[in-house]
């Protein structure tokens, strides 16, 4: 049976326990969510005593399925006052799966001016004073960790911005190359495990003992079907276009479509899309002897990673996502890659969401902090939040915080989190997803795109409204369902398009705990999930009209469409009507 292993700060314990009945059949988002809905009280202080880190892997981890390593990270949000589930990959999940441990939760608050980390291997855990890494960025603290306990384990950490409990702050899982450099970024995690008093999880699976399976054949079977979809569809193949180019493909794609973000939302192309377009990264990266792509989540077989270099071929980051190359970029109007590289770099390193802090630098540029475009500029900027300066704890407590600061009224937020690379007036779908995730602003609770930009799971056109609620709606309900299974967000590409890859799912996960799941149950599954986060949230305060995307969104025409987001509010309100 998996284990639940329950750290309490406060009393310096650790409690290793195997899995409730009401929580055997729950795996990340799944896990995480329902433990924060049953066990943190909605109205306490995210930083308090109260609040609670879960820390959870995915039903399918340690599997040979593919694309199966993604750990969800919840609790309650600084950044949103809400439920959150923030996903990430790296080797981490994998790992805890062959340990057969379903979840880390972290209780209580440690005494003050303490710090901890929790050792996990085959034999149990072990609960560790962290004095010694006090105040430590995320790359000095990975490579410490390694020297001590081997190059082969994960890491789940924080960086400084963790410690000082900003609300921007991620929590870092170490990639399959060893660097800290996966994060689980958004909504403030990261502040939420520096206030029990804690800085990291290792996971060491050597001598592991490995995944049960009810019907190891039935699985193996399946999984080959999964993965023979992902190797099919034209997206996630070999050789497609996340393969060769990485996540960054998307920067030329929703740049033509005018949805591209740009200059804190005031635009929907950026003049300087091309140079830091996937393809051109591809090359600088090959020019300079990186590595264009691999594979930094276990078990992937897309590969959409990559290992970015500097002119003189040092490693720099791994990886320059689409997400940051946007906010960093196109947001702040920064078109040198190498500029938003060591933003990448630093922000990993200093534990931060690369999204919120992006779209806070953006609003501080259009408050005249510095000016849009200046890569050196926001580079200072981030080393202000690193250092915790006044300047910086403005920027790090996140976006909306920083148009209070500085008087900006166009703050692209919702329920305080700052919003992703597609601007909702262009691709409308992701404007319902945006407004109507429990999450905040969140582009991986229900990834419109596909549908309207990429035309996977058939076409719903970006520019009108209809057909918007329907669209997000039923995508929110198999993320969900996709997060607790540990899949990464990337397989729905191929699932929405060749059936027997979505009826392998159930399948999997059958073959695996001797259930008798259907896809119909599947996606009653994902529906539970969400009407556990609606509930939170409601008891927390939350009420309808914190479903809304900001005034400007509504009223100011994006070019080069002269669109606005004009999804009528009714409408908004349907999509959790299940």
């Amino acid at each position: 049976m998996r284990k639940l292993i329950r750290v309490n700060l406060a009393e310096g314990t650790v409690r290793m326990e195997d899995l409730t009945p009401e929580y055997s059949a729950l795996g990340g988002r799944a896990l995480t969510s329902t433990i924060v809905a049953r066990e943190v009280p909605p109205l306490c202080h995210p930083l308090g005593a109260d609040n609670k880190l879960v820390v959870a892997a995915g039903l399918l981890a340690g599997t040979t399925c593919a694309n199966s390593g993604r750990l969800s990270v919840g609790g309650k949000s600084p950044l949103t006052g809400g439920i959150k589930e923030s996903n990430v990959g790296g080797n981490v999940a994998m790992k805890m799966g062959k340990l057969g441990i379903a979840g880390v939760v972290l209780e209580g608050q440690a005494p003050e001016g303490k710090l901890f980390y929790l050792l996990i291997t085959k034999d149990g855990a072990q609960l560790l004073p962290a004095d010694e890494y006090k105040g430590l960025k995320n790359y000095d603290l990975a490579s410490k960790l390694q020297d001590k306990y081997g190059k082969k384990v994960g890491i789940v950490s924080i960086g400084p911005a963790g410690e000082m409990k900003f609300s921007a702050a991620s929590v870092a899982v170490t990639s399959t190359n060893g660097t800290p450099s996966r994060h689980a970024g958004r909504g403030g995690m990261g502040a939420v495990m520096g206030s029990k008093g804690f800085k990291a999880i290792v996971v060491d699976d050597k001598g592991a003992p490995g995944v049960s399976y009810h019907d190891k054949e039935a699985f193996k079977e399946a999984a080959g079907v999964f993965r023979d979809a992902l190797r099919e569809h034209p997206v996630t193949k070999p050789g497609g276009g996340l393969a060769v180019y990485g996540t960054n493909v998307l920067t030329s794609i929703i740049n033509e479509a005018g949805a591209f973000p740009t200059r804190n939302f005031t635009e929907g192309q950026f003049e300087g899309a091309q140079n830091i377009s996937g393809e051109t990264m591809h090359d600088v990266i090959k020019e300079r002897g990186g590595n264009p792509t691999h594979s930094g989540c276990s078990t992937c077989i897309i590969q959409c990673s990559n290992e970015y270099v500097d002119k003189d071929k040092n490693y720099v980051t791994s990886a320059l996502e689409y997400e940051t190359i946007w906010a960093n970029g196109a947001n702040c109007g920064i078109d040198d890659l190498d500029a938003i590289a060591q933003i990448d770099r630093l922000c990993d390193d200093y534990g931060l969401d690369t999204i919120e802090i992006g779209c806070a630098v953006a609003v501080a540029m259009q408050a005249g902090v510095k000016a849009f475009g200046d890569g050196a500029g926001a580079i200072e900027l981030i080393h202000e939040i690193g250092k915790g300066t006044p300047l910086g704890r403005i920027l790090g407590s996140g976006t909306a915080v920083t148009g209070q600061a500085y008087g900006v009224s166009n703050v692209p937020v919702v329920k305080r989190q700052s919003l992703p690379a597609y601007d909702p007036r262009a691709v409308k779908g992701m404007g319902v997803t945006y407004a109507t995730t429990t999450m905040g602003a969140d582009h991986t609770a229900g990834y419109a795109v596909a549908t309207n930009i990429l035309k996977v799971g058939g076409f719903v056109d970006p520019l009108k409204p209809e057909g918007q609620v329907d669209l997000s709606k039923n995508l929110q309900i198999a993320t969900a369902a996709v997060d607790a299974a540990g899949l990464c967000v990337f397989v729905a590409f191929a699932v929405l398009d060749i059936a027997s890859g979505l009826e392998a799912i159930p399948k999997m996960l059958n073959a695996q705990y001797g259930w008798a799941l259907t896809l119909d149950d599947v996606i009653e599954y994902g529906k539970q999930i969400l009407k556990t986060e609606r509930e939170f949230n409601k008891a927390a305060g939350f009420t309808a009209l914190d479903d809304r995307l900001p005034e400007f969104f509504h009223k100011e025409p994006l070019t080069p469409h002269n669109v606005v987001f004009d999804v009528a509010d009714e409408e908004l309100d349907t999509v959790h009507d299940f």
